[in-house]
């Protein structure tokens, strides 16, 4: 077993991840079959998930606004494509103040249908446009094989949902929110991961077009971790989305929408942790820094405690998120466990012999043993730990990054295609035929992740052919077993 009674990655994967999730205390099981407790502890990395996201929404112009939990049938009946994609994940209400209901509602499982409908009241003119919004919410998916964070009835996210007067503007704003979504997951999340287009079978019910980012977890399996949706006229056109152009004119509306959930918590702890526990990137981590105090003898104790608080307070003014852990009665041992569990990227050891060096031992959670352990001197702590939460984050997202590069392999036919995806990402010339991906499924329960943009931009795709069809390929896409 691993720390503390952790199943090891490496003997059942699906077992240490539940183990973290309840040992590191993010989440529990709720009394509803297929829905969650989130803990404050995994509440607090949502907020700063959360955090991160909205202050880049809003440095581009978004608003955030709310929107009824409860949506009307017709409402969702109006878009045939989304509601057939739909239809098996519906929660539905019949019965309100003890009397059946003259139209059924169903509980939100995404906001296109009731934002369309707000939105054809809002916009009138092309001065109205682009009108661009994003919720906080919750969703509810009926879901028949939960796993906590990854796959819950209930979940948290965000949804963006945006009107535009043309085409290209609207499928600019679907560029830029992958963008985004890219450069948090990468930046703050320490998760590199790749954007690129969903095949038809993979998008979002009602969108023309769907774009992705995909992280690799440390089993070798994809999460998709963030969507954005070109959705075209198609919902404009449902509900009636008009708005009079400059010669006067009425036009349909182009409309996007794009989300990431509490999903994302799950990424991070699949994408950085070990048989220890979590292993948080800084910038998301809810402690940055944990002090524990080390003490033997009663007098010690208050000298300990003053060093202590003084290194908290000039932590704390430097903004760093910091947690004394003056728990008595447990031994120093336990703690570092306890914390390294929940993946704090730096211990803090300060003890009688540290207060007369004017030192503190700091231990980063991402270099196990001594090689992860240094001496600071108390003059320089807020430069030092400035710079090693960086280092941190930077090397979280370096050895991610080694990771996936290590695992990522082009199969050269489809023999190879089966062979890779047993342990690894396989990237194959696809037509993106439905036909093609319900093969590899059935033959490696792999998926289309998605057809890499960067790669796919990079190379020449004259004359490419399918590698399990032989027909004219799209493009490169990668498939892998996923969540």
């Amino acid at each position: 077993m691993g720390a503390q009674g952790v199943t090891p990655q490496t003997e059942d994967f699906a077992r240490w991840y539940t183990d973290i999730v309840r040992m590191a205390d993010l989440a529990d099981y709720a009394p509803v079959r297929g829905c969650m407790i989130i803990k404050p502890y995994g509440y607090e990395l949502w907020e700063n998930i959360k955090a991160g996201l909205d202050r880049r929404f809003k440095a581009t112009g978004h608003k955030n606004a709310y929107f009824p939990l409860f949506i009307p049938m017709s409402f969702i009946q109006k878009e045939a494509e989304h509601v057939e994609g739909f239809a098996p994940e519906l929660a539905v209400v019949t019965h309100g103040g003890g009397k059946e209901l003259e139209e059924p509602l169903v509980v939100r499982p995404t906001s296109e249908t009731i934002i369309g409908h707000a939105f054809s009241q809002w916009i009138n003119s092309y001065r109205d446009l682009p009108l661009l919004i994003n919720q906080w919410a919750n969703v509810v998916r009926w879901e028949l094989r939960p796993r906590l964070f990854l796959r819950t009835m209930e979940f948290l996210w965000q949804e963006g949902h945006t009107a535009h007067a043309t085409a290209e503007e609207a499928q600019a704003e679907t560029m830029r929110m992958l963008d985004i979504y890219t450069d948090f997951a990468v930046n703050d999340a320490a998760i590199p991961v790749i954007p690129g287009r969903k095949s038809d079978q993979e998008k979002f019910a009602g969108a023309e077009a769907s774009y992705t980012i995909e992280a690799m977890m440390r089993n070798k399996w994809a999460l998709q971790s963030g969507t954005s949706h070109f959705l075209g006229q198609n919902f404009a056109r449902a509900f009636d989305i008009k708005y009079l152009d400059e010669r006067n004119e009425l036009q349909y509306a182009w409309t996007t929408s794009w989300g990431v959930s509490t999903r994302m918590i799950g990424g991070i702890i699949m994408a950085h942790g070990d048989d220890k526990g979590l292993r948080l990137p800084p910038r998301l981590a809810p402690i940055q820094v944990v002090i524990v105090p080390i003490w033997k003898k009663e007098d010690e104790r208050s000298v300990v405690a003053d060093a202590v608080a003084r290194v908290r307070d000039e932590l704390t003014a430097a903004g760093v998120r910091v947690h004394v852990d003056d728990r008595v009665g447990i031994t120093p041992g336990f703690k570092f466990n306890d914390w390294e569990m929940r993946g704090v990227p730096l211990r803090m050891e300060i003890g009688p012999r540290d207060v007369a060096g004017g030192t503190v031992m700091i231990a980063r959670r991402d270099i196990p043993g001594r090689d992860g352990k240094s001496s600071i001197s108390q003059g320089e702590l807020v430069a030092a730990v400035t710079r090693l939460l960086d280092d941190v984050q930077n090397s979280l997202l370096r050895q991610a990054r080694e990771f996936r590069d290590a695992n990522l392999h082009e199969a050269s036919s489809y023999d190879e295609l089966k062979e890779i995806v047993t342990d690894g990402w396989a990237l194959i010339p696809h037509c993106g035929a439905p036909e093609c991906e319900a093969k590899i499924k059935e033959d490696t329960k792999a998926t289309s992740r998605c057809f890499p943009l960067e790669l796919n931009k990079e190379r020449d795709l004259t004359g490419l052919r399918c590698a399990v069809c032989g027909k004219p390929a799209q493009g490169y896409a990668y498939f892998a077993r996923a969540y």
